[in-house]
């Protein structure tokens, strides 16, 4: 069933107007009609809205609320990933699969070795790509909320803006012992919030690694081998969803 979101005022008791770029996609490419069906959500919550078309135009879509669902398609811990800026388009690559498996927010980072520059005008046009990319990754995997892209931020806001969070950690290729790895992901419980740094091609600037440290971000080892940056991050994602998601 084909799903879409919408913002919250748009949800009335009864009924949802479907607005924007859906319409089109309603109308002209799917081709549905008065009387099928779809799926909405607010991109907040965990409901999901079983609604019937009730009418199609070309300015809007009406649709008939047949029930509601509490669906439990989130994980119970917000995820914070924390990316270095990589080359070329590897960009649209994590944040697909990472909201796939799950992540909460991501927060494009400008580290020292990173070798994309972006300034203002590009970080926009490229941060309204990147959350069109987050949105119909969130429709394909069935979720009930849209992941935020944030602003880009340098790496002392990125350790600044994660410090209130529950558990930090930072894959490093200097760091030893899948046993203190292991032992900080048992550590993590449902309900809290993970920050998650991952270094763009070059890595991280050992003065970052250590800015990382201290302000309480550990740095965990992902094994012997080298991963690459649109690597690591889905490795630490597939690792906290076999850790954290509810068993049934």
């Amino acid at each position: 069933m084909h799903h879409f979101f919408v913002n919250p005022e748009q949800i009335g008791e009864k009924e949802i107007i479907i607005t924007g770029k859906d319409v089109n996609h309603i109308k002209n490419v799917l081709r549905m009609q008065k009387g099928d069906q779809i799926c909405v959500s607010s991109g907040n919550d965990s409901k999901e809205y079983r609604c019937e078309i009730l009418s199609v135009s070309e300015e809007k879509v009406l649709v008939n609320i047949m029930w509601i669902e509490e669906v439990g398609m989130e994980l119970p811990d917000k995820i914070y990933l924390f990316q270095g800026l990589p080359k070329s388009d590897k960009m649209d690559f994590i944040i697909q699969k990472t909201v796939e498996l799950g992540v909460y927010e991501i927060i494009p980072v400008a580290t020292k070795r990173a070798i994309v520059k972006l300034d203002q005008k590009k970080e926009e046009s490229k941060r309204t790509r990147w959350q069109k990319i987050a949105e119909s990754a969130a429709k394909q995997s069935k979720r009930t909320m849209i992941p935020k892209i944030h602003s880009m931020m340098t790496f002392q806001e990125a350790v600044e803006y994660a410090k209130e969070m529950d558990f930090k950690m930072i894959p490093y290729e200097l760091a030893g012992g899948m046993k203190k790895t292991r032992e900080l992901f048992r550590e993590i419980k449902p309900g809290q919030s993970v920050a998650v740094f991952i270094g763009p091609e070059g890595g991280f600037d050992e003065q970052e690694i250590a800015l990382a440290k201290e302000n309480g971000v550990i740095p965990i080892t992902l094994g012997k081998r080298i991963l690459r940056t649109e690597t690591a991050g889905m490795v630490v994602l597939s690792i906290l969803v076999f850790c954290l998601e509810p068993e049934e």
